[in-house]
C-alpha cells in the first residue's frame, strides 16, 4: 500500500526525533504533550525510531498514543539498529548523528540489518511503542556512518536481510509497507534500480528542503515519480535552522548556510510568509512527495505547522524566489499547479 493511500488526515506528519531529546533534555511533560498537540489538531501519521534516543522516542510515542484506538492512526518507525539492556558509560561513539542524543537514554546500540536483526528490532519497537503492529518501516540510516566502499558492505547486508524480511511482512499482511530511511540520496537511487526490491516509500530526511534540495531534485524526486514510490519529506527545516536555529545537517550552520538562509528570511519579510510555510509547502509541492513529518519537541510548535501548512503564500513570493536563485529554476512550486 502506497504512503499516500494510507495517509488518514493530510499530508503533515509528526516527526519523533526530538522526543529522544534531540539536543536538550525534554521534560516527560513536555514531550507527551506535545504528541497531544499533534493529536488534537489533526495529525494522525507519527514517525519515530529506536535510534533516537536509544528508545526514548518510541517510549514516548507510545505512551502519549496508548490513549487512542489503534485504528486511528499512522505509526511507522525504523530498524537497522538493535538497543540493548546493556547500559554504556563513558563517551559514546554513535557516529555522524550520535551527539544529537546526548541527553538520551545510555543503552547500548548496535547496527544490525540482518533478518534476524530486523526482525528482533521490531519486536523490540512493538513493546516500547505498546502497539500490536506497525504500519511501514523504514530501514535506517544506511551509508550514514559507514564511509568509503563500507555503506555499500552494509547495504548488502541490508539487502539480504532486511529488504527480503521486510517485504515478506508486508505480503503476509504484518506491515502496509517499506523503504529506506536516510538522509542520503546514494541508497535510495541504488535500491530503486533494484529488480527485487519493490519498496512502498523512502523517507528521505533533510534531501528535499527549501535550503537544500539540488541533489535530490535532479536525481532522487524523478526516480521514485517514476518507480510511483512515495516520498515522505523529514528534516523540512533542515535540522532547524530554517525555524530559528543554529545546526544544519546535524552540526553548527556555516557562515554559508546561515547567509541563504538570511536571504530567504528576507524575502519571506517582504512578502510577510512565515519561513515555516515556505519551508512546508515547497517540500509538498513536488508530485513525488506525499507527506512532509517536521520534529518537535513543544506543543505551540504543532500549531505553528498547521498554520504553516494552510498559509496562502502569494505567488510573487515564490517567484522572486525563482528570480534570486534561492530555488531551484527545476523544483517544482506551488505556483506550477495552478
Amino acid at each position: 500500500m502506497s504512503i499516500r493511500g494510507s495517509l488518514l488526515n493530510g499530508p503533515l506528519g509528526f516527526g519523533g526525533a526530538p522526543l529522544g531529546n534531540m539536543f536538550r533534555n525534554i521534560p516527560q511533560e513536555e514531550a507527551l504533550g506535545t504528541v497531544e498537540a499533534a493529536w488534537q489538531q489533526g495529525v494522525r501519521y507519527f514517525d519515530t525510531a529506536p535510534f533516537y534516543g536509544a528508545g526514548l522516542s518510541e517510549l514516548r510515542v507510545g505512551e502519549a498514543l496508548s490513549k487512542h484506538k489503534r485504528d486511528e492512526y499512522i505509526l511507522s518507525t525504523k530498524v537497522g539498529r538493535i538497543i540493548l539492556d546493556e547500559m554504556e558509560t563513558g563517551k559514546r561513539d554513535l557516529g555522524e548523528k550520535g551527539g544529537l542524543f546526548e541527553f538520551g537514554r545510555k543503552n547500548k546500540i548496535l547496527y544490525d540489518y540482518t533478518e534476524s536483526g530486523t526482525l528482533k528490532s521490531i519486536e523490540d519497537s512493538l513493546k516500547r511503542l505498546q502497539v500490536d503492529r506497525l504500519d511501514f518501516v523504514w530501514i535506517h540510516d544506511i551509508a550514514q556512518d559507514f564511509h568509503g566502499d563500507a555503506w555499500i558492505t552494509q547495504f548488502d547486508t541490508a539487502r539480504k536481510g532486511a529488504f527480503p524480511t521486510l517485504m515478506r511482512l508486508q505480503e503476509q499482511g504484518v506491515i502496509k509497507g517499506w523503504g529506506l530511511g536516510v538522509n542520503r540520496v546514494e541508497p535510495i537511487e541504488l535500491t530503486l534500480g533494484l529488480n527485487d526490491a519493490k519498496p512502498n516509500g523512502m523517507l528521505v530526511a533533510g534531501r528535499y528542503s527549501l535550503l537544500d534540495h539540488e541533489l535530490a531534485l535532479q536525481r532522487l524526486m524523478p526516480a521514485a515519480e517514476e518507480k510511483k514510490v512515495d516520498i515522505v519529506v523529514g528534516g523540512p527545516y533542515s535540522s532547524g535552522v530554517l525555524a530559528g536555529g543554529t545546526h544544519f545537517e546535524y552540526q553548527k550552520a556555516s557562515p554559508e548556510i546561515l547567509a541563504k538562509v538570511a536571504e530567504i528570511n528576507a524575502v519571506c519579510e517582504r512578502h510577510k510568509v512565515p519561513v515555516k510555510a515556505a519551508a512546508l509547502q515547497f517540500s509538498l509541492a513536488h508530485p513525488a512527495s506525499a507527506a512532509v513529518i517536521p520534529g518537535s519537541s513543544h506543543p505551540s510548535r504543532i500549531a505553528e505547522d498547521i498554520a504553516a501548512l494552510k498559509f496562502s503564500i502569494p505567488d510573487d513570493f515564490w517567484r522572486e524566489m525563482r528570480k534570486l536563485n534561492l530555488v531551484s529554476p527545476l523544483a517544482p512550486l506551488p505556483i506550477d499547479r495552478k
